[in-house]
């Protein structure tokens, strides 16, 4: 935390937490402590509300603590900046901090007491407030700059829904006024730019309780807009020399036992029995890639082989956990595995690398930062098999001149990796791109192949996906765009608009002409004024309208109008068609 945020950040948004805490004590006395740590954009803290009075002649109901609570506590939050009170850390026996928190009847730190090793723990005081901490924090309350209450939401205790549920306060804190200003400015128009919002007001997708937490159900625009990504991959992979293979949903449980997936991943299967026997929906398509590799005898001359798949997944995630399409049970990656020589491996990462960055221009992102990360505790593997595979993918990023960071002990348990996150149009990172180099698997799969002197060796595994997530991509799109996305991917690239009834059939044949040459067009054909049609498909972000009365049914022409640029004027419909294909093949 502290190398991402900067220490001195980190420390303002961690004392901030502890004021918050104590703000909150001061209004409700009953109110029972969890934790509150700084993180990325600001801070949180998880508090029972359960034995509080909240308002006059209201007990505990579920999520009462509202945002219009939150004014209140910035308020004391602020007397307590006042107060200039010093934090002094306290080292103290296991023992004594369970006598501390004890009396105050702190239920939680407590058992957060019980899950620390016997010896020494840390408490930091400021005031007549008290918290289990290791810190770090600034000196006074008084050190703590602008900050600023920003949500309520609520939240399993440890993150497990068979514990209580919580009430967590989300907050942030900058050293500056200025830098304060700048963050409220960015996040009002990420609210604007919310993907979740925004697949609503433009009728991409939807979940559905019925259907199941965690499960997108595509409509028309979205599941085209949808298509649209998934068919410009897929033929960009048959491009750069890819083979598609498919494999099953679901697979024995034999399968993820050898694999290690039923070791290492199985609290995130969904895991079932049939006829005696024991089966998993896949959360990852390597397995199925494996055993394609395993069905022939395989020679030295064949490497590379590249295999891809669109594979759908499904990973039981937990409730809390779930974030509309940014963590999904169920979603779609852009799988492949690349089987390789170990003398190719570096030349093969190097490869995945330019086809990432060619990929992320073409959709319109710009930057991006990389992280390499190293072996887990948690892992499979000889040491040097993780040493070469570590060094593999570190000569790559070298070779490339790219700026990364490292991640240790975040690998995936079969190998390390590169993570490659874009940073869309506010400057905000997103998971995209990832890179594992993989020695155990083959050796899992005893996958062979010939060399040249006729001996059996061992060929290692690349696992790659450009997207990443297809349905985390989107939302990255949305959120980038705003919803406004450019003609090659807008689900709706015309909207043809008849003034009247009577230039419906007109309409209909701009439309018809145009769909075609491969456009996708929709004719309004509401029985509204023109202008409440123009109005909607501005508010739909379609990129082009095409107007059509009496003058253009006798000449033949089409009024234009752009989402870029406004009215356009009357065009020839051929003119406007290749107005539109130019648009469309610049990707722009």
């Amino acid at each position: 935390m502290a190398k991402k945020l900067g220490e001195r950040l980190e420390r303002v948004r961690h004392s901030a937490a502890h004021v918050m805490a104590d703000a909150v004590r001061r209004l409700y006395p009953e109110v029972k402590l969890a934790i509150g740590p700084a993180i990325a954009e600001g801070f949180y803290y998880d508090f029972d509300f359960s034995e509080c009075e909240m308002h006059p002649g209201k007990r505990y109901h579920g999520h009462f603590l509202t945002p219009e609570d939150l004014p209140k506590i910035e308020k004391e939050m602020a007397r307590i900046i006042e107060e200039d009170l010093s934090f002094e850390k306290k080292s103290v026996t296991k023992r004594k901090a369970r006598e501390i928190f004890a009396e105050e009847e702190e239920t939680y730190k407590l058992e957060l007491l019980e899950d620390l090793e016997e010896g020494g723990v840390t408490l930091y005081k400021h005031g007549g407030f008290i918290d289990l901490c290791k810190g770090p924090h600034v000196a006074r309350t008084g050190e703590i700059g602008a900050f600023r209450l920003l949500s309520v939401a609520g939240a399993y205790w440890k993150g497990d829904e068979a514990n209580p549920m919580l009430q967590r306060i989300y907050g942030t804190a900058f050293e500056s006024k200025e830098a304060l200003d700048e963050f409220l400015t960015l996040r009002e128009e990420a609210q604007k730019r919310d993907h979740r919002k925004l697949g609503k007001e433009l009728d991409l997708f939807s979940f559905n309780d019925l259907a199941g937490a965690g499960l997108v159900t595509y409509h028309p625009k979205g599941a085209i807009f949808r298509w649209i990504i998934a068919d410009y991959i897929t033929a960009k992979h048959i491009e750069k020399g890819y083979q598609l293979v498919s494999s099953p949903h679901i697979l024995k449980s034999d399968v993820w036992i050898k694999s290690g997936h039923y070791e290492h991943y199985k609290e995130h299967m969904y895991i079932f029995e049939s006829e005696g026997q024991e089966f998993a929906i896949k959360p990852m398509n390597c397995p199925g890639h494996m055993l394609v590799y395993a069905s022939r005898v395989r020679s030295y001359r064949e490497f590379p082989i590249r295999y891809f798949e669109l594979g759908n997944v499904y990973r039981h995630e937990k409730s809390g956990v779930l974030h509309g399409l940014l963590r999904l049970r169920g979603f779609t990656q852009d799988d492949a595995h690349i089987f390789c020589l170990r003398e190719q491996a570096e030349s093969e990462i190097l490869g995945v690398i330019d086809f990432v960055e060619e990929t992320l221009k073409v959709f319109g992102f710009e930057e991006f930062e990389v992280e390499l990360s190293t072996r887990p505790e948690k892992s499979i593997g000889t040491d040097e098999d993780w040493e070469e595979a570590t060094a593999a993918l570190k000569n790559a990023l070298d070779r490339k001149g790219l700026e990364y960071e490292i991640n240790e002990g975040d690998g995936a348990f079969y190998g390390p990796k590169i993570d490659i996150k874009l940073k869309d149009a506010l400057g905000r990172a997103w998971q995209c791109a990832t890179i594992q180099c993989d020695f155990a698997l083959p050796e899992r799969f005893d996958l062979k192949y010939t060399d040249q002197n006729g001996d059996e060796k061992r060929p290692i595994v690349l696992h790659r996906v450009i997207l990443g997530s297809l349905e985390r991509f989107i939302g990255a799109l949305i959120e980038h765009y705003g919803g406004a996305f450019p003609l090659w991917l807008a689900p709706v690239q015309v909207k043809v608009i008849p003034i009247t009834e009577d230039h419906i059939g007109y309409g209909k044949d701009v439309e018809r002409e145009l769909r075609k040459l491969g456009f996708r067009v929709e004719t309004d054909t509401r029985n509204e004024k023109m202008q409440k049609k123009i109005r909607d498909a501005e508010l739909a972000k379609i990129p082009y309208m095409a107007v059509v009365g009496k003058r253009e049914m006798e000449n033949g022409t089409v009024s234009v109008r752009s989402r870029k640029h406004g009215n356009v004027g009357t065009l020839e419909r051929e003119d406007f068609a290749r107005r539109m294909r130019a648009e469309v093949d610049s990707r722009e």
